[in-house]
């Protein structure tokens, strides 16, 4: 009886432990995703993304989160897994960065016509 109850109480103690090991065995791509989030968060902030530019870039990284709790759902994340997951992160990167420097012409960044965009015209 006090067997069962000490592996029961050992297993209990040690669950979270195993959880914990389990969403830290990706510190790499996990730093990679918090490096993604902050570089959006920091283009809503300085006007260089929109929010539906935001919306949009926060659907990849979820896409990516995805990927890597599939990866993890076993236990380990093979090469192959990491691999894609990396290839992933690398495209979302790349869009990133593509829509923090796209010049938005015509549109100041909160979606609205630009009023300095009409030079000479009169407005209708």
């Amino acid at each position: 009886m006090k067997t069962t109850r000490a592996l029961l109480t050992a297993f209990a103690l040690a669950l979270p432990l195993l959880a914990s090991a389990q969403t830290t065995s990706t510190p790499r791509i996990d730093q990679r995703q918090l490096n993604q989030e902050s570089r959006i968060q920091q283009g809503v902030q300085s006007g260089s993304l929109t929010q539906k530019e935001a919306a949009n870039l926060e659907k990849g990284q979820t896409h990516v989160q995805n990927m890597e709790n599939k990866a993890l759902s076993d236990g380990k994340v093979t090469q192959k897994e990491a691999q894609r997951i990396n290839e992933t992160q690398n495209k979302q990167s790349r869009k990133i960065e593509q829509q923090k420097h796209d010049q938005q012409h015509g549109y100041n960044h909160d979606g609205k016509k630009d009023k300095h965009n009409n030079k000479g015209k009169k407005p209708h």
